[in-house]
């Protein structure tokens, strides 16, 4: 229990953002906090936190730590909810929020599917690329597709999600094609505005002086853009720019010679597909079904065509 306990601080704490905030939560002092980080941290031999007067940071391990963290406090609590709850039904209203794109394609022909099973649960769903206020316009659940932004929101990643630049082949005859990503500036690319889900820019993954390499972030503009991903996808197709869209957005176009990929080789590792809520504890069944729905679904090859 003490491993859990440890756990579940390190979460708090990284999400919160400060030790003080964490044991004003738990009602407890922030030197038992700090205690249990100490432990943890021992236990593991590994820094996770950097911890500064003013500011509470992960390390790099931290940040891949408190991914897998939240995913297994969430398996636990669905854990003891499952038999706890025994032979009751979901009921309820369920809402739920996706990019507007990936909606359309991976979450809204699953919404039937999920009624279907649980015929007492009624489901909102809201489409829409702007970043949504799960708490605060009360949702039960949102779909992100992305880097996520920093927030107390508990999120369990349920697939990769691989971003390619694509052009059509009359553009690319046209214009040329960049060989680098720092040549994107001298052509026209369809970029989300920037109250859209993109938050940091495109990104790539480029050779470092050391021999390594290095992930950066371009935002690359044009004549044209807009807040919606399937508007982005359309000028593409019809010639207008660059666009940097996910692969199960792209790939029958690309695979029908349609479009073609630009800088394949300097593109970054997946980033996920999340499922994202307020928070672990004492979620609603409905709710806790959805997530494990979801879960059972992306996690399938052929949902995805074969392909993540």
């Amino acid at each position: 229990m003490d491993r859990l306990k440890q756990l579940e601080s390190f979460v708090s704490v990284a999400t919160r953002g400060s030790l003080t905030a964490a044991a004003k939560a738990e009602g407890v002092a922030p030197a038992i906090m700090g205690r249990r980080l100490d432990a943890l941290e021992e236990r593991l031999g590994v820094k996770l936190l950097v911890r500064t007067t003013r500011r509470i940071t992960l390390t790099h391990e931290g940040s891949a730590f408190l991914e897998d963290c939240q995913r297994l406090l969430v398996e636990f609590a669905n854990a003891e909810a499952s038999v706890s709850a025994g032979g009751v039904k979901a009921s309820g209203h369920l809402r739920v929020t996706a990019p507007a794109g990936f909606g359309r394609r991976h979450v809204a022909p699953l919404v039937p599917r999920f009624h279907a099973l649980h015929p007492e649960v009624t489901i909102s769903l809201n489409l829409s690329d702007r970043v949504v206020d799960v708490a605060g316009e009360s949702f039960d659940c949102a779909v992100r597709v992305g880097d996520l932004p920093d927030s107390s929101l508990v999120s369990v990643r349920l697939a990769d999600n691989r971003r390619r630049c694509v052009a059509t082949p009359e553009f690319v005859l046209r214009h040329g094609a960049p060989r680098h990503p720092n040549e994107l500036s001298r052509f026209a690319c369809l970029a989300l505005t920037s109250d859209a889900s993109q938050t940091r820019g495109w990104a790539f993954r480029i050779p470092d002086d050391q021999g390594g390499h290095e992930l950066i972030h371009l935002r690359p503009s044009g004549p044209l853009d807009c807040s919606d991903g399937q508007v982005l996808h359309d000028w593409c197709l019809a010639g207008h720019g660059i666009a940097w869209r996910s692969t199960w957005e792209v790939e029958a176009e690309i695979d029908a010679g349609l479009l073609v990929p630009l800088l394949d080789e300097f593109a970054a590792p997946p980033n996920g597909i999340y499922a994202v809520f307020a928070g672990a504890k004492h979620l609603p069944l409905r709710v806790r079904l959805w997530l494990d729905f979801l879960k059972d679904q992306y996690g399938r090859p052929e949902f995805w065509g074969g392909r993540t």
